[in-house]
């Protein structure tokens, strides 16, 4: 494998375990209310903050806020890198079988089988009657089917089928695009206005309008409204990074993210400092100002997001470019950990609400076992005989 693919790979596993790491303080937010939210009651924020301890701490919130911000847009671009090559490779219907195959029928299984359970504990913290029937009752009462998690999947699904199209019905167009991207990628300035643009553009109008808050939900497909045209120019940006191969361009080993990874790292910091000033102005602002301040706040969302997901680039291209035997364990179980880890996560929320601890020893605690028992579950889930089929169908497709 080539060292950008190494460090790529390395990269899929860190960005897992910041996942796994983000879900397992949201019950410890210094910002969550007094108590947890009501199962019943709209807007249903339980989504996003399920389990709500006494045990607070601020910093919690400043992590979780900055990978809000880049990490989702991150997995779509790693996600694009690899699409089309594959789509080369195997053709759009083949790449389509294969997508079906591994995002479809995980995305029905976990959402249909694991989120009920996983979201059992949110129900019994604010419910007069805790028993599972009661609890299926109210679940089978809510105006949807919450996803959990999972929403990325079929987000991603459906970003695969417009790419596969693309390939089918306007490639020549595509393989433009795509080169000139792809060109841009060696050079830091065209690229950084490009993605930028692209990205101003996709986000910005939509986040006048909603808020993050706002969230599109039918039956169990769910996404942020403000959101999606901005993964979009993500997972593309991904394609047009990843055509030419992984050593050229953006990605190559010697390339100007490499060589300039401090700078980057700088700005990240500058353009997180400017988004959170950003949200405190809102806070504090109203009338024709607050239009203003929001303005800048969807600009400064933008530019936070171009530079973490760099930074993070830069970061393995220049320093996880090879096997790292801490990470070993989780490589080839990096997406089964993904797909199980918010039952655990919940759950272990849940057994420690009555616990006097400091919320750092707690959201180890919670970290440490998600980890622990996804990892095992996965490697469980493995051995199922039609499970081996598909992840064998998959690797023999994509091959």
């Amino acid at each position: 494998m080539s060292t950008p693919g190494l460090a790529l790979k390395n990269l899929r596993v860190i960005v897992i375990i910041i996942v796994v790491a983000v879900h397992a303080v949201m019950a410890y937010l210094g910002s969550s209310p007094a108590s947890s939210f009501k199962f019943d009651d709209p807007p249903f924020r339980w989504r996003s903050i399920p389990i709500v301890d006494q045990e607070r701490w601020y910093g919690f919130d400043i992590f979780c806020a900055l990978q809000d911000i880049y990490l989702i847009s991150l997995l779509f671009f790693l996600s694009g890198v690899f699409v089309w090559p594959s789509l080369v490779r195997s053709g759009a219907l083949i790449f389509l079988r294969d997508r079906l195959l591994r995002i479809g029928i995980p995305f029905a299984l976990t959402v249909g089988l694991l989120m009920p359970l996983a979201y059992y504990p949110v129900y019994r913290v604010t419910a007069v009657d805790p028993g599972p029937a009661a609890f299926w009752e109210h679940w089978l009462a809510l105006p949807f089917w919450p996803s959990g998690p999972p929403w990325f999947l079929w987000v991603l699904l459906l970003f695969d089928t417009i790419a596969a199209g693309l390939y089918l019905f306007a490639r020549p167009f595509v393989d433009a695009l795509r080169r000139s991207v792809g060109e841009l990628g060696a050079r830091p300035l065209p690229f950084l206005i490009a993605l930028l643009s692209a990205s101003a553009l996709a986000y910005v109008p939509p986040a006048l309008i909603f808020n993050p808050w706002d969230w599109f939900q039918l039956g169990p497909f769910s996404f942020q409204y403000c959101r999606p045209l901005h993964y979009l120019v993500y997972f593309f940006a991904g394609i047009c990074i990843g055509a030419p191969g992984l050593g050229r361009g953006l990605l190559a080993p010697d390339g100007w993210l490499v060589h300039r990874w401090v700078a980057v790292g700088a700005a990240a910091c500058v353009a997180f400092l400017i988004w959170l000033g950003m949200v405190g102005l809102a806070m504090t602002s109203d009338g024709a100002a607050l239009r203003v301040v929001q303005f800048g706040q969807a600009l400064g969302f933008v530019g936070c997001c171009a530079a973490g997901v760099l930074f993070m680039l830069a970061l393995v291209l220049r320093f996880a470019n090879r096997p790292l035997p801490a990470l070993e364990p989780l490589q080839d179980k990096t997406y089964g950990i993904y797909l199980v880890h918010y039952l655990f996560s919940i759950w272990l929320q849940y057994a420690l609400l009555g616990f006097a601890m400091p919320a750092m020893a707690k959201a180890v605690i919670v970290l440490a076992g998600t980890l622990a028992m996804s990892w095992v579950s996965v490697l469980a889930i493995y051995r199922i005989q039609a499970i081996a089929w598909i992840r064998r169908r998959v690797r023999v497709l994509t091959r």
